[in-house]
């Protein structure tokens, strides 16, 4: 049952035009017209917003919490309530309206159930793009009567290239393709002086050319930026091409490099002349915590990598990148071990001499280490024996994947039994256990396929262990995404 508070702040939001509210009831009636879908309310309040910051995903909370309506709507309204604002005549605007920036970022934390994702934060940053051209046309406006920004910005707000002229900054999340390349490359060059200035706080950006990621790079602002997520297979060649880039982002916290098909198992002198400029540039990033390599093909040679890094990285992502015994010795030795909050070594072969070396790193990570990834590494029981009791010393482990490892049932018990002892644990990810696979003759072909009955015994066996055990706040599960 609503409280009597959302009771009335939806008798308000349903009017229109809103009557004069005091500041203090804009954050409640904010909420509720984005819940309620209430367009018109939640573009005439952005347009009148009291205060220097307007947080949408601090505002709005958790998706839960949107139920099922579509939020492409709100989000415009949103956005169009900045344009009403900033059309205004400095003067009128300055007495009506107090914002200085409008927080878009992990706007996917707040996407209601019945609206996908991606959909959207594509919509979104196209609409921020054309409004941010829209506004972009007066400025001379703007440059005209030359006003201060209204009071109570922070120099923190204030963009750090050219003299700012009033105006709005949108802290925004990007993914670039080709299909967006173009209109956000045009609105993030339009805008960087204007009234409306996009300021990119997380880029993702695949399926470009390296060219155009450095076209992108050299239109944010370097204050803003603190995590690039590049997907795509430029190798080694492309990758230098943009890494020198990304020196003028001192902020940068985080850098993952997904299928960049780096490929360094056959060194030759040019390789090697390659991968010093790589560590080079990537010594050059003072606040990198994060750093992902994924699919690369390092072999034997994560230390020339990552030998320049200054200070340690608290998450490293390694996952399917051939790594040999001497690259586990090399990481359990290094300055990043005793910081890692995240490891992931997806994709290695156990078997293939890897488990000792494993064991050390868990061993020197075990202080700090939060979650582990070992999904797809061949781990049979006999490899799972021998590292839980490693496992168990990471006390502080509240993640663990170990989907696609050709595990028993029993196995899969025993890792419940012991894992409970792990206070801070609260995900397991287990593979599918063995014993439910059963052969079916196929085209004259034995194959093992899932017995979807033996899988759900199993899994109720699983369960009421779990049930009996009374840790309520562990998940442990075969789904893939937990």
């Amino acid at each position: 049952m609503d409280s009597l508070l959302l009771l009335c702040a939806r008798h308000i939001v349903a009017q229109h035009p809103l009557p004069t509210l005091p500041s203090h009831l804009y954050p409640v009636l904010f909420q509720v017209a984005f819940l309620d879908g209430r367009s018109l309310a939640l573009r005439d309040l952005v347009a009148t917003w009291p205060f220097p910051e307007l947080h949408l995903q601090q505002l709005v909370g958790h998706r839960k919490l949107l139920r099922d309506h579509s939020c492409t709507d709100c989000v415009q309204a949103v956005i169009q309530g900045v344009v009403d604002q900033l059309q205004q005549e400095p003067e009128e605007r300055s007495r009506h309206s107090s914002l200085c920036v409008l927080n878009m970022t992990r706007l996917s934390d707040s996407v209601a159930a019945g609206t996908p994702t991606g959909l959207t934060i594509w919509f979104s940053q196209n609409a921020l793009a054309k409004a941010c051209m829209e506004v972009s046309k007066h400025q001379p406006e703007f440059q005209r009567h030359g006003s201060k920004r209204p009071k109570g910005c922070s120099g923190a707000a204030t963009a750090t290239a050219a003299p700012q002229h009033p105006g709005v900054d949108v802290h925004t999340d990007l993914r670039v393709n080709e299909m967006s390349y173009e209109i956000l490359c045009n609105a993030l060059q339009t805008g960087a002086t204007g009234p409306l200035r996009l300021k990119c706080r997380e880029l993702q950006a695949g399926y470009i050319s390296a060219s155009e990621i450095v076209t992108l790079l050299e239109s944010l602002d370097p204050s803003c930026l603190r995590t690039v997520e590049l997907w795509n297979n430029w190798g080694l060649t492309g990758l230098l091409v943009i890494l020198p880039h990304l020196s003028r982002f001192p902020e940068l916290r985080s850098l993952k490099l997904k299928y960049s098909n780096v490929d360094v198992r056959h060194l030759t002198p040019e390789l090697a002349n390659g991968m010093h400029c790589v560590a080079r540039h990537l010594g050059m990033l003072p606040s990198l915590r994060e750093l992902s390599l994924g699919s690369s093909q390092l072999s034997g040679n994560l230390h020339q990598i990552l030998c320049d890094l200054q200070t340690p990285l608290e998450s490293l992502e390694l996952g399917y990148c051939s790594l040999i015994p001497a690259d586990f010795t090399f990481l359990s030795k290094s300055i990043h071990t005793p910081a890692l909050k995240m490891l992931d070594l997806s994709g290695h072969n156990i078997s293939q001499g890897l488990l000792e070396p494993l064991q050390l790193l868990l061993e020197e990570t075990s202080a700090s280490l939060l979650q582990l990834d070992l999904t797809h590494c061949d781990m049979a029981d006999s490899h799972l024996a021998v590292l839980l009791p490693t496992l168990l010393r990471c006390s502080r482990l509240r993640f663990l994947r170990l989907f696609g490892n050709p595990l028993s049932t029993a196995a899969i018990k025993d890792l419940l039994q012991k894992t409970l002892e792990l206070p801070d644990l609260h995900l397991v990810v287990h593979p599918y256990p063995m014993d439910c696979y059963k052969p079916v003759l196929l085209d004259s072909v034995w194959n093992f396929v899932l017995d979807e009955e033996l899988l759900a015994a199993t899994t109720a066996e699983i369960s009421q262990l779990l049930a009996n055990s009374g840790r309520t706040d562990l998940v442990f599960t075969y789904h893939f995404f937990g």
